[in-house]
């Protein structure tokens, strides 16, 4: 049989969602790639709309475009053109574990303890650059975690658990092979926010920014989301990601705001800050995926000034972060559709699992706190690969003993 990309590996013969580059399920509904897939030309950010106008002014009712967009904008793309939407969401058949019980002990990349010492460095910069005009005011710090086991990990029983969360968008997107390695890649998650949705000429956004760990017990998960709304320092860190958003879409809307304020968010591992901006466009046929890119990187996910902090990024992160961070998601040929962070997630290979976290240090930012906080943002995609939603903890109770 002939695969219809280059990415698709079908086990049985039948296609599912894992043979198209991508897929997207909420609470609202489910996007699937269907068709024969057709490469868009990949390009850097400068790009991006000559390499979409033919498919906004010469594609059938009913095609899509698609993929993920990477964190750093010099780098490539990985977009596809598809027929339309359709398919199934995977079942988790099984009810096992996806993991098998082989499976390494999570190895962190870099270490808890390393990584606690970039915080540290980038909080001495800002310290240092209080004054300055253009001095660093947040940087985004991400780290890994890295699994293997002795089979190639089941992913359709990743994303079936990774949308038993109606809070989040659980997606798949293709990556483009590792030039050592052959084998296909996927980046799985589960992101709990909206970079833009378009629907004519009505857009929105949802940006979360300041985060806490969901505890067990009822009256302490009160207690930690009372906590996150009344710090100073998660309100301080969520602005920044506000008022980037609002100036930034500005110029392309008549009306824009933020009518409900700053409220909180849950997912099923963490609290979040969020704020939900409306906005009316001045010309209604600008494609989500343009508006993407004039987002994209928010402070959510690199820092400000956005230059400053993503250059420290290169620098204090051992791993790239290649499509981590980036966005990911759709549009339809008049321009509407979503897209998203890709935050949450794990890029997928065979029988390795690259799991990525992150998290924003502002002036008031302790390195241990963000350390914990990221080890909580693994949790999903733990519990999901059949392991305990807290193991990304025991690294830190090992250095704090």
């Amino acid at each position: 049989m002939t695969l219809p990309f280059p990415h698709a590996h079908p086990t049985n013969g039948t296609p599912t969602i894992l043979d198209q580059p991508f897929a997207f399920r909420n609470n609202e509904g489910m996007i699937c790639a269907a068709g024969t897939p057709k490469p868009i030309a990949r390009g850097d950010d400068t790009t991006l709309g000559d390499r979409t106008e033919t498919f906004f002014n010469g594609a059938n009712d009913g095609a899509l475009l698609g993929g993920a967009l990477p964190f750093h904008k010099s780098e490539l793309d990985y977009l596809w053109q598809v027929d339309g939407a359709g398919g199934s969401w995977p079942a988790d058949q099984s009810r096992s574990n996806a993991l098998a019980k082989s499976v390494s002990s999570p190895r962190s990349q870099p270490s808890a303890q390393t990584y606690m010492q970039s915080v540290s460095h980038a909080l001495d910069i800002m310290q240092a650059e209080k004054a300055l005009p253009q001095g660093l005011r947040k940087v985004v710090l991400a780290r890994t975690l890295m699994l293997e086991q002795t089979q190639d990990i089941l992913i359709a029983n990743v994303l079936a658990k990774l949308s038993e969360d109606l809070s989040v968008t659980a997606f798949q997107v293709a990556l483009p092979p590792k030039a050592d390695d052959l084998k296909p890649r996927h980046l799985v998650g589960a992101t709990p926010e909206l970079l833009i949705r378009k629907n004519g000429s009505a857009i929105s956004s949802h940006p979360l920014a300041g985060s806490a760990r969901r505890q067990d017990n009822k009256d302490a998960d009160a207690a930690a989301a009372k906590t996150l709304k009344s710090s100073a320092k998660d309100q301080h860190e969520h602005g920044f990601v506000v008022e980037y958003i609002l100036d930034t879409l500005a110029p392309y809307c008549v009306e824009l705001g933020a009518p409900d304020g700053t409220t909180l968010t849950a997912t099923r591992s963490m609290w979040h800050l969020g704020t939900m901006i409306k906005g009316v466009l001045k010309d209604p046929d600008t494609p989500a995926i343009v508006l993407t890119s004039k987002l994209h990187p928010t402070p959510a996910v690199c820092g400000m000034p956005c230059m400053r902090a993503a250059n420290l990024i290169r620098e204090l992160e051992p791993i790239p972060r290649d499509f981590y961070a980036g966005a990911v998601g759709w549009c339809d040929r008049r321009g509407d559709g979503a897209w998203y962070l890709a935050i949450r997630c794990a890029e997928l290979c065979g029988a390795q699992a690259r799991l990525y976290a992150g998290a924003g240090i502002v002036l008031g930012s302790e390195p241990r706190a963000e350390a914990v906080e990221t080890a909580a943002k693994f949790g999903a995609l733990l519990a999901a690969l059949g392991l305990p939603s807290d193991a990304a903890l025991h690294e830190l109770n090992q250095l704090q003993g």
